[in-house]
């Protein structure tokens, strides 16, 4: 048998180190690649199926309310719905980039919602449907959607994951309870691309709509949502105030800027329901 020269062993260990590689890289776990910024609206063509639902069913009255004719709702777009809301429970939304994600959960919070109330359709107010138990009221505790192996609520959306993790308070002018005192259902999806644009639009179309700030005889009556989530918008009067400043028409803006403080809370409970 010929051994090999020196040129032979280099060229024979170079050989067997290729190898050794290629089935060291066949075995492995397949590394998570990052999702490059560029691909931020990851998602679009997923949300369309909502877009179709809120393009047909949201109806935009000429106050600037919202609301959602839940009456009309076709049994083929009940079942696109709830394929669109299986589709986004199948998504790794982890690996999408960050403004992906927010929309992701805006859309999904929305969408289980109307499904909810369709299920349980007619109804007078979201409050009426309990699926916690028996003392609960409204359905937002119940563990009914699953998202990367992870039960979640409605609560746990909002508040563990939207409310947590960006801490930004223009989400509460972009989930929507079902309710008349709820800011607006927008009538399209979100996505990362109009994210930023469509939490502004929310939060100047709650603000500006007497449901949500309105102010009479220099006494300022505003929604519950800022007495519920206070520490979202500051830590007193005067700094809910200013936050209602930001998005106020002039008109609101002047007589705000006379007040200190707020003198009554409201909303109302009443379904969003387009009869």
């Amino acid at each position: 048998m010929n051994h090999p020269t020196g040129t032979g062993r280099r060229n024979a260990a170079a050989l067997l180190l290729l190898i050794a590689l290629t089935l060291g890289a066949a075995g492995a776990a397949p590394t998570p690649q990052a999702v490059p910024p560029g691909q931020a609206t990851h998602m679009d063509n997923e949300h369309l199926p909502w877009g179709q639902i809120l393009s047909r069913y949201v109806v935009a009255r000429p106050d600037g309310l919202n609301l959602f004719a839940y009456s009309r709702v076709t049994p083929a777009d009940r079942t696109l719905l709830k394929q669109y809301i299986a589709t986004l429970e199948a998504t790794r939304v982890s690996a999408l980039p960050r403004d992906a994600q927010m929309a992701f959960w805006i859309n999904l919070y929305n969408a289980r919602t109307i499904d909810i109330v369709l299920d349980h359709y007619p109804v007078k107010s979201i409050r009426d449907i309990s699926l916690g138990g028996l003392f609960t009221i409204g359905p937002w505790k119940q563990k009914n959607t699953t998202v990367e192996g992870r039960q979640l609520s409605l609560d746990d959306i909002e508040h563990a994951i939207l409310r947590k993790q960006w801490k930004d308070p223009r989400i509460h002018y972009a989930v929507n309870c079902a309710s008349i005192g709820c800011p607006n259902l927008a009538s399209r999806p979100f996505t990362a691309k109009s994210l930023d644009a469509m939490l502004d639009e929310g939060a100047r179309s709650y603000v500006n709509h007497p449901r949500g700030v309105s102010v009479k005889n220099g006494k300022l009556t505003i929604s519950r949502i800022w007495q519920w989530y206070r520490e979202d918008f500051g830590r007193n009067d005067t700094d809910v105030i200013r936050h209602l400043s930001t998005y106020a028409e002039p008109a609101l803006q002047r007589d705000l800027a006379s007040l200190r403080e707020i003198d009554g809370y409201g909303y109302d409970w009443n379904l969003n329901d387009a009869k």
